[in-house]
């Protein structure tokens, strides 16, 4: 059973510090917040009376006591309530360090009001729309009891249970939903898929949802920079939080540990509006395999252009979110199921994004499937297998340790769908590779384009972003695989969407030629006549960690790469071309199309 493979390390309490905020003290007890309160200067005043129930106590089906505040519009009537679930503590809203988050995208921290939870529903605006917002310190964070865990059922539990408590609460319409961003999106899963009665819609804003292969081994590489973020920087509480890097040492390989972390998509059946992006090499893989993967009839996708906070915070798109929500826990009759299933977002990377394209499914069902085959005498993609074999290689350690295939395409071109490398590939001097692919968009003169994805663009954001931070600037879709993993796991894999089982260690032999499937996250890119893609094969992790500060990881390599292209062993990139993409508006980041 998962839960006797879990390992436990000793949590501190959570004390004054950089990510510690206002209300972040156990002080139970009601108040009125009366409209024009600030809770701190940086943030803006509330626009209507917000009544505070502070660190009220809810009990859990295993006895466990959490505490919660809620925050909802003053008065008699009854509203829905929308939960923010997450560790981070529920008066991190105004401490240094999200206020430090805000400030390094380049996002004003005056466009909230600092009663939300960091990456959580502003109360400000939802209850000054007839909604309560409910912050939860989960189990084993800041005074709630018993043992923190990371991303499983536990979670989707434990949530489970505090709907149920809301919805029975005198002021509540019986009416609950979930959202945010990141950590806040990834519990959605969890506690949709355990079917509280009373969780009437959810909107999951980007996250994982493998916790396997999107946080501790994407592609089986033991990549632990964010995960020890997580691990050693969130669940402050009083008791043990659980060890995801001790449990990644000692299980390298899928089992029911991790298995537990993965969401039974099956069992999401509730109304969903779900968000995400192409940029997040953390998210962008999870939350298009929930939306693939999840059972609900009723559920929507947007894929914006910029990063989730300043999408999610944005005005438009919060009244966007409105509707839904107004539709599915107030009844109204508004039009939203009239909204496309699918707006998708089409990146230029000079200017000219196309936002809010409207389908009914991603990828469009217009996208064909084309191979480009590699060719390793002349570096090119061609779209005809090329009938000799050729290689290519790289000295690991060496410079350049990496090898590129260019196309160049003469009309306009969009690819809006999965990508996916099938490589023929040699280990020479080693039993083993760590393999890193990206495609980029090069202009007509073969510079590769990029395109920050958050307001800031200075030259701290330049200097964070050069060879990392991937999440603020995109620089095009990557992929990564450990050879020895390579075996697919064929109830989960398309012929779109490679899926490894990671149940089994494959060592090469010398002078063995495999093939391998490595599957690149989703992509919107437009070409215009004479720009070239470019398809980079390495040893090294192209993009470098996602977010500033986390620790390189430092690939298992040595000895020779090859490449084995044409013949026998015909490698290709598969790309989602869509012969007549859909004329659309070009708009910015934020920008719905109703």
């Amino acid at each position: 059973m998962s839960e006797d493979q879990k390992v436990y390390m000793p949590s501190h309490p959570l004390e004054p510090g950089d990510r510690y905020g206002v209300l972040s003290g156990f002080d139970p007890g009601t108040r009125t917040l009366p409209a024009g309160f600030r809770i701190a200067p940086a943030f803006r005043p509330i626009p209507v009376d917000i009544v505070l129930e502070k660190d009220v106590a809810v009990t859990l089906r295993d006895g466990v006591t959490i505490h919660v505040d809620v925050l909802r519009p003053a008065g008699a009537d009854k509203v829905p309530v929308i939960v923010a679930w997450s560790p981070y503590g529920k008066g991190q809203g105004t401490s240094a360090s999200v206020m430090g988050v805000f400030g390094l995208v380049g996002l004003d921290n005056a466009i909230v009001s600092g009663l939300e939870k960091f990456e959580g529903p502003d109360p400000a605006y939802w209850c000054a729309r007839g909604y309560a917002v409910c912050n939860p310190d989960v189990r084993g964070v800041a005074d709630s009891e018993g043992d923190s865990v990371l991303w499983d059922r536990q979670e989707g539990r434990d949530c489970h249970d505090l709907i149920e408590w809301l919805a029975v609460q005198e002021w509540c319409t019986g009416k609950v939903a979930m959202s945010g961003t990141s950590y806040l999106a990834v519990s959605q899963w969890f506690t949709a898929a355990e079917q509280p009665p009373h969780l009437a819609a959810i909107n999951p804003w980007e996250g994982v949802s493998d916790v396997y292969r999107d946080l501790v081994m994407r592609g089986g590489m033991p990549d632990h920079g964010f995960a020890r973020q997580l691990r050693d920087h969130s669940f402050w509480g009083k008791n043990n939080k659980e060890d995801i890097i001790a449990e990644a040492e000692r299980y390298p390989l899928m089992n029911d540990l991790w298995e537990d972390k993965i969401p039974r998509f099956d069992r999401i059946t509730v109304p969903a509006y779900v968000v995400a992006s192409y940029s997040n090499t953390l998210h962008t893989a999870g939350t298009f395999r929930a939306w693939r993967r999840m059972a609900s009839r009723d559920k929507w996708l947007r894929v914006h252009n910029s990063q989730e906070w300043p999408d999610y915070y944005d005005e438009a798109n919060r009244e966007d979110l409105r509707r839904f929500f107004d539709h599915y826990l107030k009844g109204e009759d508004n039009g939203w199921e009239r909204t496309p299933r699918v707006r998708y977002s089409v990146l230029d990377l000079q200017g000219g994004d196309r936002v809010g394209v409207a389908a009914e499914e991603f990828p469009p069902p217009d996208v064909v499937p084309t191979r480009y085959y590699l060719d390793g005498r002349s570096r090119a993609l061609v779209t005809a297998a090329p009938a000799e074999e050729a290689s290519a290689l790289y000295e690991v350690g060496s410079n350049p340790d990496a090898v590129s295939f260019v196309t160049r395409f003469d009309r306009e071109t969009v690819l809006v769908g999965y990508p996916k490398a099938h490589l023929y590939v040699e280990a020479r001097g080693a039993d083993d590779m760590d393999l890193f692919v990206l495609v980029q968009k090069l202009d007509a003169y073969g510079t590769p384009l990029q395109q920050f994805t958050v307001p800031n663009q200075g030259a701290l954001a330049q200097d964070l972003t050069e060879r990392g931070a991937s999440i603020l600037r995109y620089k095009g879709s990557d992929g990564r695989l450990r050879v020895s993993m390579r075996h697919l796991d064929e109830t989960l894999s398309t012929d779109a969407v490679p899926a490894h089982g990671f149940d089994r260690i494959e060592r090469l032999s010398p002078g063995q030629i495999v093939g391998v499937d490595i599957d690149l996250l989703p992509i919107g890119l437009a070409f215009h006549p004479g720009e070239q893609l470019r398809l980079v094969i390495s040893g090294r992790h192209l993009l470098g960690p996602m977010m500033p500060g986390l620790v390189e990881y430092t690939p298992a390599n040595g000895g020779r790469h090859v490449i084995h292209t044409g013949g026998e062993h015909a490698s290709y990139l598969q790309l989602p071309v869509q012969p007549h993409h859909a004329r659309s508006d070009r708009r910015g980041a934020g920008e719905a199309v109703r």
